[in-house]
């Protein structure tokens, strides 16, 4: 006698179909909004280990007010952080800016001593800043670069994006960061969230999203010019770099930083618009100014856009 439970059991009772394999679920395309808080935002560059608690808690309960809203208007997001006094200043002390090095015995067991303290103080602020984004109510799910990405001479060279294209079809808060990361010519690799976010956005689409825009949160109103006033828009041309009022302003961050301050995000935002992906530039010490970017708003910032027909 066949077992109620198999297939010819289903088949032969009446208006029941055979029991199926069930089938893959396709993840249809969603588009992506790229959200950066910067390391001198949520912490002190200036000291060392010195996270900013009230920011990043009043960030996260902004977050938690936006993504509804963001949902709303088709957009998934990503959130990365920099790792302001915790990385920046380890990566310093350790001296691994420029990987491990060649140098055989001592030198090279100091090097990977500080090359795994640099990793921890990075994740270190991470779980800091994933804690608040908890508290806040949401359910952020990090996806470390060091056990993601690989790099070569510095430059991403490969994002392994499904676990973020799982967490994003999920409905997790995925939440990247700036990190170490091994690198295959020079043994480890600083790897900012800038650069993260240029990854995620060249390996995304084979995963079924598309990276749409892009916002940056630091302590400043956008990118200043020689003036000292914000300015409110800047394309991408040929050259990808910075009008020179811009690249003028766009110096090294205030405090310890080993990867280029707003100089790097400017560059950054530049390859990002040239791809088709806008950016904003903008304070997010401002209450409020997070939440409203998320629902769509017209914030005050610098916009990055293409240099086509409409910022394209």
């Amino acid at each position: 006698m066949t077992s109620p439970g198999s297939d010819a059991a289903a088949s032969n009772v009446e208006g029941v179909m055979p029991v199926k394999e069930a089938m893959p679920v396709k993840v249809m395309p969603v588009k992506v909004m790229l959200v950066k808080l910067g390391g001198s935002l949520i912490t002190d560059k200036r000291g060392s280990e010195a996270p900013r608690p009230e920011v990043m808690a009043r960030l996260a309960a902004e977050l938690a007010e936006g993504l509804p809203a963001a949902r709303e208007r088709g957009l998934a997001v990503v959130l990365g952080h920099g790792s302001g006094s915790f990385g920046h200043v380890a990566a310093a002390e350790h001296g691994i800016v420029a990987g491990l090095g060649d140098d055989p015995g001592d030198e090279r067991a100091r090097r990977l001593a500080g090359a795994s303290a640099t990793q921890g103080k990075a994740a270190q602020l991470h779980h800091l800043l994933l804690a608040e984004l908890r508290r806040a109510g949401l359910a952020p799910f990090s996806i470390a670069p060091s056990s993601a990405l690989v790099a070569a001479r510095r430059d991403p060279a490969h994002l392994a994006a499904e676990p973020l294209a799982l967490a994003l079809a999920a409905g997790f808060l995925p939440v990247v960061y700036g990190d170490l990361v091994t690198d295959r010519e020079q043994g480890v690799a600083i790897c900012s969230t800038e650069a993260v976010f240029q990854a995620v956005t060249g390996a995304l689409p084979e995963q079924g999203f598309r990276v749409a825009e892009a916002l940056w949160l630091g302590e400043t109103a956008g990118v200043y010019d020689e003036a000292g006033e914000t300015i409110p828009e800047i394309a991408a041309g040929p050259s990808l770099g910075a009008p020179a009022g811009a690249a003028a302003t766009a110096g090294a961050a205030e405090g310890t930083d080993v990867t280029g301050g707003m100089a790097h995000r400017l560059e950054t935002a530049l390859a990002l618009a040239a791809a088709g992906v806008p950016s904003r530039i903008a304070d997010g010490t401002e209450p409020g100014l997070l939440a409203r970017a998320l629902a769509g708003e017209e914030v005050a910032g610098t916009r990055v856009v293409g240099s086509g027909p409409g910022g394209a």
